[in-house]
C-alpha cells in the first residue's frame, strides 16, 4: 500500500497518525473516568465527604464522543489543512468542548439538588416545591452561559445577538404572556409558599391534597379520588385554606332537647357536656350554653378544641362525645328533640254523625 497518497495535502500515514493520535487521547480519558468511577466509588462508599461523589457523578457525565470532537482536533494539529477544514475542525472542536463543560455542569447541579432534596424533604416538604423551580432556573442560566460562551468563540457577536434577543423577547413575551404569568406565579408559590406538596387544601368549591407544583399548573388529588389540575394564575388568586397548617381544630356543634325537659335538668345539661367533653384525651372544653328556643327544642351550642387537627381522630372524638352524651341524658331522662308539632284545640269540638237513610 502506498502511504504517500495525498489527501488535501497530506499524506495518508500522516492521516492515519492523526486518527490514532485522536483516538489514543480518547481511550486514555475513557480509562481515567472507568478508574474515577469503578476505584474512587469504592472509596466514596466508606467517607462521609461530598467532594469525592460530586467528583464521580460529574465523571459519569462524561461523553466520549464528545470527547473525540476535540482530540480529532488535537491529533490534526501538525497536519496541513485547508482554512475551510480547519475552520470546520476548530468549530466541532469548541461545540464538543462547551457541550461537555455543560453536561459536567449539569452533573454537578443535579447532584447538589438531590443532596439538598435527600435532606430537607423529610422536614421540609416546600424542599420539593423550591427544588423544581431552582431545578429549571438553574438548567436555563447554564445552558444559556453555554451558549453564550460558545457562540462568542466561535466568532459570533454576542453583544448584538444579546440585543436582538432582547427586542425579540418583547414580542415573545407579549405573545405568550399567560404562559409567563402562570410561571411568575409559580415562582410566587415557590418563594412565598403558602402551600406545599403534601398539604391539604380548599380552593372554593375543590379540595384535595397537593401532589405537584409545576411551572404552568399545580396538581391536587381530591378525597374521590380524582386529579383536579389549577393553573398558577388562577390559584394564586383564588382564596386558599390550608388545613395542613391547622395546629388546632375548633369544633361548634349543637343539639336540642325537649320542651318538656325541666329549669333543672336544662340547667344541668351544660355542666353534663362539660364534664363529657373533658373526659375525651384530644379534646379541650371551651363552653356550653343553652343558646336559643327553637322551633320545636331547646337548644344547646357547644364548642370545644381538638389538640390534633387530624380530620379522623377529629370525627373519633365527636362520636365518642355523641354517644357519652346519650349515655348521660338516658341517666337523667332527657330526651333529644326532633322536628314534632303539637295541635292544641280551645274547646271540645262536637262531631255529629249523620245517619244514612233507612231503605223503604
Amino acid at each position: 500500500m502506498d502511504w504517500n497518497v495525498e489527501l488535501l495535502g497530506n499524506p495518508l500515514q500522516h492521516w492515519l497518525t492523526a486518527l490514532g493520535l485522536a483516538l489514543a487521547i480518547n481511550l486514555v480519558v475513557g480509562l481515567v473516568k472507568w478508574a474515577i468511577i469503578a476505584r474512587l466509588a469504592k472509596v466514596a462508599s466508606t467517607t462521609s465527604n461530598a467532594f469525592d461523589d460530586a467528583f464521580i457523578a460529574v465523571a459519569r457525565r462524561t461523553r466520549q464522543w464528545l470527547v473525540f470532537g476535540v482530540t480529532l482536533f488535537i491529533g490534526t494539529r501538525y497536519l496541513e489543512l485547508p482554512d475551510r477544514i480547519e475552520t470546520v475542525l476548530i468549530g466541532v472542536a469548541t461545540i464538543s468542548a462547551f457541550l461537555q463543560l455543560g453536561s459536567w455542569g449539569m452533573a454537578g447541579l443535579d447532584f447538589w439538588l438531590e443532596r439538598y432534596r435527600q435532606r430537607t424533604l423529610q422536614t421540609d416538604a416546600g424542599a420539593a416545591t423550591s427544588l423544581a423551580a431552582l431545578s429549571f432556573i438553574g438548567r436555563v442560566l447554564l445552558w444559556a452561559v453555554v451558549l453564550l460562551l460558545a457562540l462568542d468563540n466561535l466568532g459570533v457577536d454576542v453583544t448584538a445577538l444579546v440585543a436582538g434577543l432582547g427586542v425579540g423577547g418583547i414580542a415573545v413575551a407579549l405573545a405568550v404572556q399567560n404562559i409567563l404569568g402562570d410561571l411568575f406565579a409559580s415562582l410566587s408559590i415557590v418563594i412565598d409558599k403558602p402551600f406545599v406538596i403534601g398539604d391539604f387544601i380548599i380552593v372554593d368549591d375543590y379540595m384535595g391534597t397537593v401532589e405537584h407544583v409545576g411551572l404552568k399548573t399545580t396538581r391536587i388529588r381530591s378525597l374521590g379520588g380524582e386529579q383536579i389540575v389549577f393553573s398558577n394564575t388562577d390559584l394564586l388568586k383564588a382564596r386558599v385554606r390550608n388545613y395542613k397548617r391547622m395546629y388546632e381544630r375548633r369544633v361548634v356543634f349543637a343539639f336540642g332537647v325537649l320542651y318538656q325537659t325541666t329549669a333543672d335538668q336544662a340547667e344541668k345539661i351544660p355542666r353534663i357536656v362539660e364534664d363529657v367533653v373533658r373526659a375525651q384525651a384530644l379534646a379541650r372544653f371551651d363552653r356550653a350554653h343553652f343558646a336559643r328556643f327553637g322551633d320545636s327544642s331547646l337548644d344547646y351550642e357547644v364548642v370545644y378544641w381538638m389538640k390534633d387537627p387530624d380530620y379522623t381522630k377529629y370525627m373519633d372524638t365527636q362520636q365518642a362525645i355523641n354517644i357519652a352524651l346519650m349515655r348521660a341524658f338516658a341517666k337523667e331522662d332527657i330526651g333529644f328533640a326532633y322536628p314534632t308539632r303539637s295541635l292544641f284545640v280551645e274547646a271540645p269540638v262536637k262531631v255529629e254523625v249523620a245517619q244514612a237513610p233507612s231503605a223503604s
